[in-house]
């Protein structure tokens, strides 16, 4: 009899062993599958999974605001322009136009215009600083405001209040997803 309880524990021990691998291997690789969050916690541009624009998504249609409608580009290839930024930081936690939630540390812009998503280049024509962002909201609706910048984004390129900037368009195409 105490052969067979032997023989039992053995066996039993194995199988905890070998589920347990199972377990912790399982646990290793199931991450290597998982898809990439729309919007992380510290979001970035690089951390930022683009799209290329969907031209019958409501955000790239035509849109009133204050009485005036505004027709979104359907391609910006060749898109610059020059003239005054500003940013926005307060709105934390509010929703773009793309639906995402707003992050005044992301690398972000709003844009009355542009295609959603778009990449452009914003520089500072103060200071000569500049910095790529992600396009994924739709404003200023301010008199001759070209485009509001997230906090942090205004920041890198030295921007507290309003300045005049150059805006070109990069594209639309992936960027690097973590």
């Amino acid at each position: 009899m105490r052969h067979i309880h032997y023989l039992y524990s053995s066996r039993f021990a194995s199988r905890l062993i070998f589920l347990n691998l199972w377990v912790v291997l399982s646990c290793l690789f199931s991450g290597c599958a998982s898809e990439t969050p729309l919007l992380t916690s510290d979001t970035t541009l690089d951390s930022y999974p683009l799209s290329k624009p969907r031209q019958n998504a409501a955000y790239n249609r035509p849109y009133k605001v204050k009485g005036k409608t505004y027709y979104p580009m359907t391609i910006a290839n060749g898109y610059s322009e020059q003239g005054i930024a500003s940013w926005y930081g307060y709105e934390s936690g509010n929703r773009t136009a793309m639906g995402t939630r707003f992050k005044p540390q992301a690398h972000t812009a709003a844009h009355k215009t542009l295609p959603l998503p778009s990449k452009v280049r914003v520089t500072n024509l103060h200071n000569g600083r500049s910095i790529i962002v992600v396009v994924n909201d739709r404003g200023p609706f301010k008199k001759n405001r070209l485009i509001d910048l997230s906090q942090e984004a205004a920041k890198k390129i030295g921007i507290y209040g309003l300045a005049k900037v150059k805006v070109e368009y990069i594209g639309s195409s992936l960027v690097k997803n973590d």
